[in-house]
């Protein structure tokens, strides 16, 4: 997996992560990685109405990286961006390469 790809430090030390995000999946997780895209395949459960996916993604992403997640762009796409505070880059690749195991 090519996840350095997918992630952006930024100066004021937050994280940047590309993700795309499948909603209405019949199982919710971290599922992969798009080689092609250089993002983080996610995967939940909501549906993307009423901001119900976007909710989940961070829930998700929260719990796996065990810390605040916000999206920053991408609110009605599959594709987004999300700000991950008080990680390094290379935590973050450590718990999501558990998380994909």
């Amino acid at each position: 997996m090519n996840l350095p790809a997918s992630i952006q430090t930024t100066l004021d030390g937050r994280v940047l992560l590309e993700i795309e995000v499948k909603p209405s999946s019949a199982r919710q997780g971290v599922i992969g990685f798009n080689k092609w895209r250089s993002r983080l395949q996610v995967a939940v459960k909501a549906h993307a109405e009423k901001g119900k996916a976007n909710h989940a993604v961070c829930n998700l992403m929260a719990t796996v990286l065990g810390t605040e997640v916000e999206i920053i762009s991408g609110h009605t796409s599959r594709k987004k961006r999300l700000s991950i505070c008080n990680l390094s880059a290379e935590q973050i690749i450590e718990k999501l390469e558990e998380a994909c195991e």
